[in-house]
């Protein structure tokens, strides 16, 4: 059960800041006995997460955990029914994902999962020019913004209403999964920084505009992997904790994470939110970015830092690769002069499972200490792995492959590199 593992930890970070639902404390519960290796317990458990969760999306994610589990525990009876209703039902369309969960090989080769696999609709194409671009998220927020400034007192219902309501799937698997399903904390966030998103609000209207530079980039990938599919790419209105992500319903971009300008009013951002303000150009980077996570089903999965650490630093630097810069220059900036220290610190923790002192610890974010570090340690592994390949496309097939990332990292021959500056 190497896949579900993990999509349990990211789901888990998603949920730990805000008021626990019912579905929520059911699947920390049937996780105990996943834990366990009780896989129908578990998948009993979460199978009454998925009937207590209250929207399609939380629906559909867990219904499939609790399908995985079933397959785990070699019930392919209950596997393929939670599947079916997870997909026919629900909407639950991410065939990566679906195809690169262990637990199901051993059903994988009947006319069953074949049929399931052909029910669904996948959110990409294997064409780099058909993918769509959409923004009607981004004008639906802005309806509602207008709306609330002329009724404050009805603000939560009118986001509701007139956002979430109205939005796409994509808006839907954002807020779910990056905001927490929580609209009074997406509402009281919005209001304490009107200021800002009063200020960065026409270049939020910009982020189509670039459909050429994101297509380009997809190009640019088609020729290094030409195994790639590529999703649609959808830009909403956040709350500053996300820049993008890339799930079954494509990339999801927040644009006001990206829409920062010379203009732009910072009164309100806290200090390490600044770190995490791109200018409009720079969404062009960051879908390059998570195009790449989008690719990485087919690497093996653990809970060491030095695997976080390179799925995060291969995505920043395939992303360099099609789109001409990566996301973490500030990174790069700093890290000069300093590789044997960073590295020294790294290399201590490097298979534990301390994600959280390298990746995603923005809290931590210190002049002389920035945070996601592990990003630029990251990258570096992976840049010297392909600078010392001498077959390009291999190198890159190889990267979205890995199965042994110790061994991964001494072919990288990055460890030389920085003990010998």
């Amino acid at each position: 059960m190497k896949k579900i593992s993990f999509l349990l930890l990211a789901f888990f970070s998603a949920i730990a800041s805000f008021a626990q639902s019912k579905s929520d404390s059911l699947l920390q519960a049937g996780n105990v006995f996943y834990k366990k290796h009780d896989y129908m317990k578990t998948a009993e458990i979460w199978t009454k997460a998925a009937e207590a969760a209250d929207n399609k999306i939380s629906k559909s994610t867990i219904y499939f955990y609790a399908a995985s589990a079933y397959a785990g525990g070699k019930d392919s009876i209950s596997s393929f029914k939670l599947l079916e209703l997870g997909i026919g039902k629900y909407g639950f369309n991410d065939i990566p994902m679906l195809k690169a969960d262990d637990d199901f090989d051993f059903m994988k080769g009947s006319a069953h999962w074949k049929k399931v696999i052909g029910s669904m609709k996948p959110a990409y194409s294997t064409n780099p020019r058909k993918a769509k671009i959409i923004d009607s998220d981004v004008k639906n927020f802005w309806a509602a913004f207008d709306k609330v400034a002329a009724d404050t007192a009805y603000a939560e219902s009118i986001y509701k209403k007139y956002y979430f309501d109205k939005g796409t799937t994509a808006l839907l698997d954002y807020y779910v999964n990056k905001m927490g399903h929580n609209l009074y904390s997406f509402t009281r966030d919005h209001n304490g920084m009107k200021k800002f998103y009063t200020s960065i609000r026409p270049n939020t209207f910009k982020a189509a505009t670039y459909k050429q530079d994101y297509i380009n980039s997809y190009v640019a990938f088609k020729k290094l992997y030409p195994d790639a599919i590529f999703p649609d790419i959808y830009f909403v209105i956040g709350k500053l904790n996300s820049a993008g992500t890339s799930t079954g319903n494509g990339l999801i971009l927040a644009a006001d994470q990206s829409a920062k300008t010379s203009a732009t009013d910072l009164s309100e951002i806290k200090s390490w939110q600044l770190h995490y303000l791109n200018p409009l150009k720079g969404l062009v980077h960051i879908v390059a970015h998570e195009l790449i996570h989008y690719q990485q089903n087919s690497m093996a999965s653990d809970t060491t830092l030095l695997r976080e650490a390179i799925i995060e630093g291969m995505a920043d630097f395939m992303g360099e690769l099609i789109s001409g810069k990566q996301t973490n220059d500030r990174l790069v900036e700093f890290a000069k002069g300093k590789e044997k220290t960073i590295w020294t610190d790294f290399a201590k923790e490097m298979y534990l499972d301390r994600k959280q002192n390298w990746i995603g610890n923005g809290d931590d974010d210190r002049p002389d200490h920035p945070a996601d570090l592990g990003y630029w340690v990251g990258y570096r592994i992976c840049k010297a792995y392909y600078s010392h390949a001498k077959n390009k496309k291999q190198a890159v097939y190889n990267m979205l492959h890995i199965q042994d990332y110790k061994k991964f990292l001494a072919d990288s021959k990055f460890e030389a590199e920085v003990n010998a500056l």
